[in-house]
């Protein structure tokens, strides 16, 4: 790869963001694909809860109040643990999104029909399913009883939940780092997608097919500039939505920024390749939108909890970038996570990178042929 040949692409580029700053709008295949998605994905009765168990109790009374929760098709119970310091590790691995933990004195006050306090702690980093989670106990427990000497007795408990990561149940703590997810898809997607089309409607496609450049440089010097551009993007609505709004951002800017360097270069690859496969720029901006704003809404829980949708859109969700950049942004600026944690996500959304680029080289290398 030479910079004689990279940066004459590159200026090109950056005169067409210049002189060409056009935008269309879908008109009948969106309405189509979003009755499609919302179809299949929307569901608002959250089920399948993940939730952890601490009985501190080991009693009959607290693993007859075990077996209510297990039949509650609202909940999951997915860990089993008997200290409650654990609670914080099963949130941020993301493995629970609720803890019950049910205390020593639990069968005593049984026993002598007294009030028997119970801890709830939510996530609250998803602010709609920790409210859900206090709702779905609250009806839980609240008609809750037990059989004593054959006898059908009403047991009340008291409780307090906690929600962690976001304690004031605010929705922009939760909104806002999920629409950085879809604005940054949305854009990186848009911007490269007409390059290759507007290549096409212009006619210099051909003076770029005869000049000495390789696929994989056309496809980098289409990419580089937009990526800034992205980047600046990224940060101005990172930095308006902490300050305006609010949100908390416990985490490190520079990992963030990092980790938006790969979600962005991933959307500018799917851009690109939709620019390889198409023949004009409406066609292009057209699928650049559905390829990327429906999925990053429907299909990533920025929204809708993954675990309610249909088993075959749940292994979907896998394959879209953006369901790992929503776990990693909410990780660094709710909960402050490290590296460590979120490297699952890190490394799987990597690779779905690394196949667009892959891809997009090679659907312009056979057209280099």
């Amino acid at each position: 790869m030479k910079l004689s040949r990279l940066i004459p692409l590159m200026r090109k580029e950056l005169i067409h963001m210049k002189r060409d700053p056009r935008s269309l709008v879908i008109l009948f295949i969106m309405p189509i694909f979003m009755m499609f998605i919302f179809g299949y994905a929307i569901n608002m009765d959250v089920k399948n809860i993940r939730i952890g168990v601490c009985d501190l109790s080991k009693s009959s009374a607290s693993r007859d109040l075990i077996s209510k929760i297990k039949a509650s098709p609202y909940f999951r119970i997915v860990e089993f643990f008997d200290h409650p310091g654990r609670s914080e590790a099963f949130f941020l691995d993301r493995s629970v999104r609720a803890v019950v933990l049910i205390p020593r004195e639990f069968a005593r006050d049984f026993e002598f029909r007294r009030f028997s306090r119970i801890g709830i702690i939510a996530d609250g980093c998803d602010a709609n399913t920790a409210t859900l989670v206090q709702n779905y106990l609250d009806g839980l427990l609240s008609g809750y009883t037990v059989f004593s000497s054959g006898k059908q007795t009403l047991s009340p408990f008291v409780y307090k939940p906690q929600v962690l990561y976001n304690p004031d149940m605010q929705s922009s703590h939760f909104v806002v780092p999920g629409l950085v997810v879809l604005i940054l898809m949305m854009v990186g997607a848009m911007l490269t997608s007409v390059t290759i089309a507007r290549e096409k409607e212009t006619g210099t496609l051909e003076q770029i097919l005869v000049s000495p450049i390789q696929a994989h440089e056309v496809v980098l010097g289409k990419i580089i500039p937009y990526f800034f551009l992205a980047m600046g993007i990224a940060l101005s609505i990172l930095l308006f939505g902490h300050l305006w709004f609010k949100v908390p951002f416990l985490g490190s800017w520079f990992w963030l920024m990092f980790f938006c360097g790969l979600y962005l270069f991933t959307a500018l690859a799917i851009g690109l390749l939709i620019s390889t496969v198409v023949s004009t720029q409406q066609v292009a901006m057209m699928l650049a939108l559905i390829a990327t704003m429906l999925p990053s809404v429907m299909l990533t829980g920025f929204i809708f909890p993954i675990a309610s949708m249909p088993e075959i859109l749940q292994v979907l969700t896998k394959f879209i970038p953006a369901t790992y950049f929503l776990i990693i942004i909410r990780g660094i600026m709710l909960k402050g996570i490290a590296l460590v944690e979120l490297w699952p996500s890190v490394c799987a959304m990597s690779a779905i990178g690394l196949f667009f680029i892959l891809i997009a080289v090679k659907k312009f290398s056979l057209k280099l042929k």
